[in-house]
């Protein structure tokens, strides 16, 4: 079991760094699942992945503030929506496909806003 999660926690590192680049990917989500996976089954790539200094930020904001800062929604949402935009008005001829990359567009943009900004008062608490 302790190497199936590992695996899983690799293959959810590798989607999650796929998803700073990919905007339809949720970064932390994945990130998440990584860090569940690895704090059950290695507490070495447990602290590898919290400590990371690239990836380790997406985690620690999210566990410990519920939070994430507003630099990082406003990238997120800007690529989100140039991203999905530009399929929708020049890659997809199809109606339906048009209809379910701007839901997506919206539900992930949804999302996304209800999540809390991380500020100083944020940090504090």
């Amino acid at each position: 079991m302790k190497i199936l999660l590992i695996i899983c926690g690799w293959i959810f590192v590798g989607l999650g760094v796929i998803g700073i680049f990919l905007p339809v990917m949720p970064t932390t989500v994945f990130l998440l699942i990584a860090a569940s996976c690895f704090a059950k089954s290695s507490e070495r790539f447990h602290n590898w992945l919290l400590n990371n200094k690239l990836l380790g930020k997406f985690i620690k904001d999210y566990y410990l503030h519920r939070a994430m800062p507003l630099r990082a929604k406003i990238i997120a949402i800007t690529m989100l929506n140039l991203v999905i935009g530009y399929s929708a008005f020049f890659a997809v001829k199809t109606e339906i496909i048009k209809l379910l990359l701007f839901t997506i567009a919206v539900g992930v943009t949804s999302y996304l806003l209800s999540i809390k900004t991380l500020t100083k008062e944020t940090v504090k608490n």
